[in-house]
């Protein structure tokens, strides 16, 4: 086996493990984590702030991002190997179902967001990210840091943390993570 292969086969395993552990994570949520997150956003409350609207057992970033009080985006699919963008979004937006599941508002401005808060099956202390394994995530953020300072903060439950995960040399790293105990800063 490669070590490409193996590289494959392992993020294959911690993703399935790490779907199970934010599963009960999610059956056993609070409340706090959105407090948490309100918080770390006040200090961004002047910048382009980009969330997503959560699918499956996702923690739920929607109410830090409606008390946002500048202009706020949710991601769109471009296509396979793209960077995401972003399309302007605010509470009662008319959404519809876009690429893989996720809901898109159906109409609405581009944006270019400063802030971009980055959904995940796991994450570790160094500030890394399991995502499902697209790339979209890695690839936007790379994109954006090339033309400017873009803070990415992790979003997930506490329980999704892991000892370490498995990483390549297009991985992106967060500049914190927020969880329903607090905030961590790699």
């Amino acid at each position: 086996m490669t070590e490409h292969a193996d590289l494959v086969e392992r993020k294959a395993r911690a993703r399935a493990e790490a779907m199970a552990r934010r599963k009960l994570a999610h059956a056993l949520r609070s409340d706090s984590a959105a407090d948490h997150l309100k918080k770390v956003l006040t200090a961004h409350s002047d910048k382009v702030l980009a969330g997503y609207v959560p699918m499956r057992t996702e923690i739920d970033c929607l109410p830090a991002m409606a008390a946002h009080p500048a202009p706020v985006g949710v991601p769109v699919i471009a296509g396979i190997g793209q960077a995401l963008r972003f399309r302007a979004w605010a509470p009662g937006a008319s959404m519809i179902p876009g690429d893989f599941g996720a809901m898109i508002p159906e109409d609405g401005d581009w944006l270019e967001p400063s802030v971009l808060i980055v959904p995940m099956l796991a994450f570790d202390a160094r500030g890394f990210r399991l995502g499902y394994g697209g790339g979209f995530y890695d690839r936007t953020l790379e994109s954006l840091r090339a033309r400017g300072p873009v803070t990415a903060i992790g979003y997930a439950y506490a329980d999704q943390q892991v000892a370490e995960v498995p990483i390549e040399p297009t991985d992106q790293r967060l500049d914190l993570i927020v969880t329903e105990r607090g905030v961590l800063r790699p």
